[in-house]
């Protein structure tokens, strides 16, 4: 399947919505890490924030305080998460399973 054709503007367009959603993703991910923000929090917001929704799950626990890649992997593997998923696409019982495994 070929890519559309855009026009200059339209590509200019699309980068600048694409960087602001990175940056808005960063914040995001700066207040899970300054504590402001919790995953249960995350997981509700999810149904209605597209934000949330279509960030890693990965991401969010590596930034938790104290979780760093090796404890994030564990985690995610005792509640059957795949390293890819984004928080939009876990089940009711990965998001059941990643909280009891957060509070363990």
């Amino acid at each position: 399947m070929a890519l559309p054709t855009m026009t200059a503007e339209q590509r200019t367009e699309a980068l600048a919505k694409a960087a602001a959603v990175r940056k808005a993703r960063s914040e995001l991910i700066g207040q899970v890490k300054e504590g402001k923000v919790t995953v249960a929090d995350l997981l509700k917001k999810a149904d209605s924030d597209d934000l949330v929704k279509k960030t890693k799950v990965a991401a969010v626990i590596k930034a938790l305080p104290g979780v760093g890649p090796v404890k994030a992997a564990k985690l995610l593997d005792q509640a059957e998460i795949p390293e890819d998923r984004r928080i939009g696409g876990l089940g009711a019982r990965q998001r059941a399973a990643l909280l009891d495994a957060l509070e363990a």
